[in-house]
């Protein structure tokens, strides 16, 4: 925590090749960490109050699954891609300068945090695809006590939400059965499904995966 008064309030971590520019001049001034690796991320946590991030979803939500294995939500996270995102959607957020100047003057308001079984935080969308990129998934899936489907799908897609209870999913492909459906929780059975989230596939297929509302939300600037 911050406890001495000229400790900076808030820093400002950049991911990839996204570096501060005339977009993202009204964060001129702020403390200013490249992240490379999640372990760099873990430096920063604790020291500053706020933390902005410049990146994708996938950078996002590594910064919130870091602070959920620290047990720091507490901190409050903006978020200033330089374009529009599945989370921006999400999250009703702008994108570019006026995120910017959102992440240094808004105010943060606790909202749904997704996560799976992994420790790991979804913040735009998830997806259950075929292992082998051939053949359909085989198996069964709930959200809550809703059947999501029984049998052979091409896919699934699971989306945060505002509004409780927390996640929505559905689906792939069209037709009354791929309405979304909403829960707390949402499980997978199969013979072997490949996670994918927000738009990174995991390193190896899985059997079974769980995504779920945490008992605490993350503190979003908006």
């Amino acid at each position: 925590m911050n406890t001495a008064g000229n400790t900076p309030s808030v820093a400002v971590l950049v991911f990839g090749d996204t570096l501060p520019r005339q977009q993202w001049s009204p964060l001129t001034g702020l403390p200013t960490r490249r992240i490379d690796a999640p372990a760099d991320i873990d430096a920063v946590i604790g020291i500053y109050r706020r933390l902005v991030v410049l990146g994708a979803d996938a950078d996002l939500a590594t910064v919130l699954s870091r602070l959920l294995r620290a047990d720091r939500l507490d901190t409050e996270v903006a978020y200033a891609p330089r374009r529009r995102t599945r989370a921006t959607r999400v999250y009703r957020l702008p994108a570019g300068r006026r995120a910017a100047r959102r992440a240094r003057r808004g105010s943060a308001r606790r909202v749904n945090l997704i996560r799976d079984e992994t420790g790991s935080v979804i913040v735009g969308r998830a997806g259950w695809l075929p292992a082998d990129n051939q053949q359909p998934i085989h198996g069964e899936a709930v959200v809550d006590d809703t059947q999501l489907f029984e049998g052979h799908v091409t896919g699934v897609s699971i989306e945060p939400t505002l509004a409780m209870p927390g996640l929505r999913a559905r689906l792939h492909g069209t037709g009354i059965w791929r309405r979304w459906i909403a829960g707390r929780a949402v499980q997978l059975g199969s013979t072997g499904v490949t996670v994918v989230r927000d738009g990174i596939p995991a390193a190896r297929p899985a059997r079974r995966s769980t995504l779920y509302r945490n008992v605490e939300g993350w503190l979003l600037v908006r």
